[in-house]
């Protein structure tokens, strides 16, 4: 256990302390977010931080093999670290100079196969595997991306994604996803203090798409090393949940559902009256509380497993109507007592 201490500690000082080389720098270079259609935030705010966090995380990976923490496929830990890498590389140039749709789809998706195929020889899996996870990985890449709207919700995905992985790893033998968990788990908790500060930063594209594809990549990699389906998925059904519901609503009312908006569950807590850090808590104990349910029905018998199913659905249901209970709650109408004689 001091191996990964060790390596916690130094991915956590890590992303804690590069931020002060790279905000000057980020200035230097005019890398601000403007507010836009989906922003939760009115005032333009340095962005690219994503840059200390994938730095630290590169830290954390390097310091994981020379700690020897991973101490058996390496080669997936280092496929695992080129998916990151890649696609922290094209969110940096959206940051920069910004990409069509097309191009960023496209490069999304180049890494997921080309990771997805990688880890699918070393695994010794079929390649039936590789459109789904070839799209998995994209698609979570653009969930996290999409999810990345307020103060807080980002840095403590990844620091409850990571920490489960980091479990699931443990749990399944697989030194790799322990280290990739803590390594995930810390390079954001060690951002979070930056983000929530008065002088508060933003990840920026490099940021949301680095915590995307650590975790899809992560995820991907378990699935395929027969880690249990539980969970891979638990740590995230809560943001595909808001995303797919959201994307349903939208087309629903006729909207432009690729078109840029506001209308995430997450968001709508914000418009409901709840504080970003209040709406990201929300987002985090529901996911917290998946990943519970989802650990547990991985190994109970088949009874424990439907209340398991039953309790993360209503989990699920109750986070994506949570801002229409708390408009109706907070619009309830007094009733008036008036007193007896």
């Amino acid at each position: 256990m001091m191996p990964l201490a060790m390596l916690a500690g130094i991915t956590l000082l890590a992303s804690l302390l590069l931020p002060l080389a790279v905000k000057p720098w980020l200035v230097r270079m005019g890398v601000v977010d403007i507010p836009s259609a989906r922003s939760s935030h009115d005032k333009a705010t340095i962005r690219g931080m994503g840059v200390a966090a994938a730095v630290a995380t590169a830290v954390g990976y390097l310091a994981a093999v020379l700690l020897d923490v991973v101490t058996v496929d390496r080669s997936v830990f280092a496929v695992v670290l080129g998916i990151i890498a890649a696609s922290a590389a094209v969110g940096w140039i959206e940051d920069l100079r910004g990409l069509s749709i097309g191009a960023r789809a496209a490069a999304q998706l180049g890494i997921g196969a080309a990771g997805s195929a990688a880890l699918i020889v070393l695994t010794s899996q079929s390649f039936w595997w590789l459109p789904l996870a070839a799209v998995a990985i994209a698609a979570y890449v653009n969930i996290a991306n999409f999810m990345d709207g307020i103060n807080g919700i980002s840095g403590l995905h990844g620091l409850t994604a990571g920490g489960a992985y980091a479990l699931a790893g443990m749990l399944a033998g697989q030194p790799w996803l322990t280290a990739g968990g803590t390594v995930l788990a810390m390079a954001f908790l060690g951002f979070l203090p930056w983000n929530l500060g008065r002088g508060s930063v933003f990840l920026g594209d490099v940021g949301s798409y680095l915590l995307g594809a650590s975790i899809a990549a992560l995820a991907v990699a378990g699935f395929l090393s027969g880690v249990y389906v539980e969970y891979v998925l638990s740590p995230i059904l809560v943001y595909a949940a808001d995303t797919g519901y959201t994307l349903l609503r939208r087309i629903k009312a006729g909207e432009r559902w690729y078109a840029s908006h506001r209308e995430h569950v997450y968001q709508r807590l914000t418009d409901v009256g709840l504080s970003h850090l209040q709406a990201a808590a929300v987002v985090t104990v529901c996911t917290i509380a998946v990943i519970v349910l989802g650990f547990v029905a991985a190994t109970a018998p088949l009874p424990v497993v439907a209340l398991c199913v039953a309790g993360s659905l209503l989990v699920l249901g109750l986070y994506l109507v949570s801002p229409d209970l708390i408009r109706r709650f907070r619009h309830r109408p007094k009733v008036t007592r008036i007193p007896v004689a």
